[in-house]
């Protein structure tokens, strides 16, 4: 566990889990104003955070047209195998942020990192969303204990 995690677990009525998501958040909120220049960087980031989270989070990175990191939101969070994910409120929070473009991650709890056909398919409506509003979808990140998949480097987006 990390320092931010340990003071955090101090906290009375906290379980583990949410002990470990908040700490994630308050890791997150550290890169504002980071521009993310590559894959690797941004997957080094996420991996750290959400990797081992015991239950489905879906993450968002809004940016500016520079790729600096606005803010970091866990949009959605799910189940030991899934979590709803809606395009509509997504590009709602983007526009609220201003951002020019987003990258999304969400963690297997299962441990394997490979895209599911309903990831893909939630990205590819994502990314027709956004796209009518001029906001572009860098990346989508799968996170797991095995290797992190970046879904732009394999041609999924």
């Amino acid at each position: 566990m990390t320092d931010v995690t340990l003071q955090i677990a101090e906290y009375d009525g906290l379980t583990p889990e949410r002990v470990l998501e908040l700490a994630a958040l308050l890791q997150l909120d550290k890169i504002r104003g980071v521009a993310l220049t590559s894959p690797a960087m941004t997957l080094d980031y996420l991996s750290a955070e959400i990797k081992h989270m015991t239950t489905e989070q879906f993450f968002v990175l809004y940016l500016d047209t520079r790729h600096r990191v606005i803010i970091t939101e866990n949009v959605f969070s799910g189940s030991i195998d899934g979590a709803c994910v809606y395009p509509r409120v997504i590009a709602e929070h983007a526009l609220r942020h201003n951002a020019a473009a987003l990258i999304v991650a969400h963690n297997h709890p299962s441990g394997v990192s490979e895209p599911s056909l309903a990831d893909q398919a939630i990205t590819r409506r994502l990314k027709d969303a956004l796209q009518l509003l001029e906001i572009r979808l860098l990346d989508h990140f799968v996170i797991a204990d095995g290797t992190p998949v970046s879904m732009a480097s394999r041609g999924m987006l």
